[in-house]
């Protein structure tokens, strides 16, 4: 009988899925990406090695999946960007969740130790950017474009610099620990990128 047919062996395997996902990232903090294994990952868990390649091929693909699994969580719609006809008050919601995300140790640190190991190592640079980094910046796109077609950002407004005007100095101040993260440091990274490329 299928997981389809069996809600209780589904509701098992999808919560041994995210037990996977959740102590992938725990141990990516604990212990930096080149030292987590699929036994540490297992163990942790608390399953066996062949539940997790029953759904991820290597290491790596558990690692990437645990961390688009975070970038859904997001917002809890998926990398979908909300769509009110506001763009300042869109930008806004998400932007002081991001701060909050980026101020919860249980987000900042796994976070954290794989942006170090980025910087170290070009071919997990490539990776992160491909599975991660451009489907969320093609999502955050989209809904500049709705802006643009509302007439809310200017038509010709580049906007890969709209989102490195938006968010570099976030995850800079965030990167360095330069200063604290709040509501209201947000709401202005969204009032100067609009001021820069509205209408």
């Amino acid at each position: 009988m299928s997981n389809a047919q069996n809600p209780a062996r589904a509701r098992r395997s999808e919560s041994s899925r995210q037990a996977i996902l959740t102590a992938t990232r725990a141990l990516i903090s604990e212990v930096g990406y080149k030292t987590v294994s699929i036994e540490a990952i297992a163990a942790r868990a608390g399953v066996g090695k062949q539940t997790i390649y029953r759904w991820w091929p290597s290491k790596g693909a558990v690692i990437f999946d645990s961390f688009l699994a975070l970038s859904a969580d997001v917002d809890g719609q998926g990398m979908a960007l909300p769509d009110t006809g506001d763009i300042e008050s869109d930008l806004k919601l998400v932007m002081r969740a991001t701060v909050t995300e980026f101020a919860d140790p249980d987000f900042e640190r796994p976070i954290r130790a794989l942006n170090t190991e980025i910087i170290n190592d070009p071919d997990l640079a490539t990776q992160f950017h491909e599975k991660l980094a451009r489907p969320v910046d093609e999502a955050k796109k989209a809904r500049l474009r709705s802006a643009q077609q509302a007439g809310q950002l200017a038509t010709d407004a580049d906007l890969d610099l709209v989102l490195e005007v938006l968010y570099a100095p976030l995850f800079q101040r965030w990167l360095h620990r330069s200063g604290p993260l709040t509501a209201e440091y947000a709401d202005c990274l969204v009032d100067i990128t609009l001021r820069a490329f509205g209408p």
